[in-house]
């Protein structure tokens, strides 16, 4: 069984459905093949910061997705060796601070809003890639269940372990040597949290919290992974009972935040990024052929970034094609190859240099937050604090631009 598709998504995440969406806002068609066969929540929630929520307005769903997320007016560091808050931002300030806008935002809610603004029938769910194939000016794309479509565009929205990634001859993302435990808890009643993101460091160890809304708090540990660590991968017990060793001098509040989450409400998970010299030599498009996403540019999440930079990717690969497909009926299919083939060197243009600064500045970030020592713990908590939290915000401040360059 073969079908033609024009384009050809590979991936129901953030990246995909908002690639998805912002092709639909144009009048573009896309196909959206997701290997699940519901939409994949895994994570719980995320820092949104303004680069998000320009990216989000531009796909006209800010303003939902605001009612039900409270923002965020500061940023909180504090050391869990001394007890002590080492720096502070706050993001209503006036000057060059004035108009950050930061948010907890709960994956579920995103991925439905997204998903609901599509077309019925735009995302085909149980459906796997296993290869794909070149024929003429058409990318052959073979499902698991053993169909065939044939599409004009392919775009790899497909996560960490990217089939089309290979395909464009990216190797697999390296491990970072931490790894990550997340969750969320939910209160009966407000949990009763100022509205800012709380991070902590200390003995080899990052971690921080964020309201999401008035009880919902979304929480993040990391931690340097090691073989004694193996066991407890499968075990949400063993994760709790581990972070509740290493959470070091804080507030009991806090502390609460951790021992009230539910263990159905606790995952682990490995932190991947892809080395960004393979950002700037290796292929992002490759004929009509393209990735984005974690598809792209995993990184280690240091800087909040990997979720709004996927949104920042769906809008400037929808305008690039958008401008490419213009007035498509009068062209040949060498003529329609071969701008798509353009439109989709301009997206990777525009993008491989911001891919390469998260990626870098989020290594480093975490490299300096989590590392261990006395030398390294002093500066950070005595020198670096500031500058780690102007990071957050200079990276958070970009503006992927509008879906339409007119």
């Amino acid at each position: 069984m073969e079908a033609v598709e024009d384009i050809v998504i590979v991936g129901a995440g953030i990246a995909g459905l908002t690639t998805a969406l912002g092709l639909h806002r144009l009048g573009i068609r896309s196909l959206v093949l997701e290997s699940s066969d519901g939409l994949r929540t895994t994570g719980f929630a995320f820092t949104t910061w303004t680069n998000a929520w320009r990216a989000l307005d531009a796909l006209g769903i800010g303003e939902p997705l605001r009612q039900q997320h409270n923002q965020l007016f500061g940023l909180q560091l504090t050391s869990t060796i001394s007890g002590i808050s080492t720096a502070e931002r706050q993001f209503d300030a006036t000057g060059a601070r004035r108009g950050h806008e930061i948010r907890g935002v709960q994956r579920r809610t995103l991925l439905e809003t997204l998903a609901n603004e599509l077309p019925s029938g735009a995302i085909r769910y149980s459906s796997k890639v296993v290869s794909i194939e070149e024929s003429g000016f058409l990318k052959l794309v073979h499902l698991s269940d053993g169909s065939i479509l044939k599409a004009k565009v392919l775009i790899g929205c497909d996560g960490v372990n990217s089939a089309v990634a290979k395909w464009l001859g990216f190797k697999k993302p390296a491990f970072a040597g931490r790894s990550a435990i997340r969750g969320c808890v939910y209160y009966d009643h407000s949990h009763s949290f100022e509205p800012k993101f709380f991070q902590f460091f200390g003995e080899g160890v990052r971690f921080g919290f964020i309201p999401c809304d008035d009880k919902t708090v979304y929480w993040f540990f990391t931690f340097y992974s090691s073989s004694k660590n193996e066991e407890m991968e499968e075990s949400p017990a063993k994760m709790k009972q581990f972070m509740l060793q290493k959470l070091g001098k804080i507030p009991d509040n806090v502390r609460a935040v951790f021992e009230k989450t539910e263990l159905d409400n606790i995952i682990l998970s490995p932190l991947k990024f892809r080395p960004p010299w393979e950002i700037l030599w290796g292929n992002i498009s490759k004929t009509n052929v393209c990735v984005t996403g974690d598809a792209f540019h995993p990184m280690t999440p240091d800087i909040g970034q990997g979720g709004c930079s996927a949104l920042e990717d769906g809008v400037v690969l929808a305008r690039c094609l958008g401008e490419a497909l213009r007035d498509k009926q009068s062209m040949s299919s060498e003529e329609e190859y071969k701008r798509i083939e353009m439109g989709l060197r301009r997206y990777a243009k525009e993008r491989r240099w911001r891919a390469f600064e998260l990626i870098s500045t989020a290594y480093i970030v975490g490299y300096i937050q989590q590392g261990n020592g006395k030398v390294l713990n002093f500066l950070r908590d005595r020198v670096l604090a500031t500058f780690l939290a102007r990071q957050l915000l200079k990276m958070g401040s970009f503006d992927c631009g509008k879906l339409s360059a007119s």
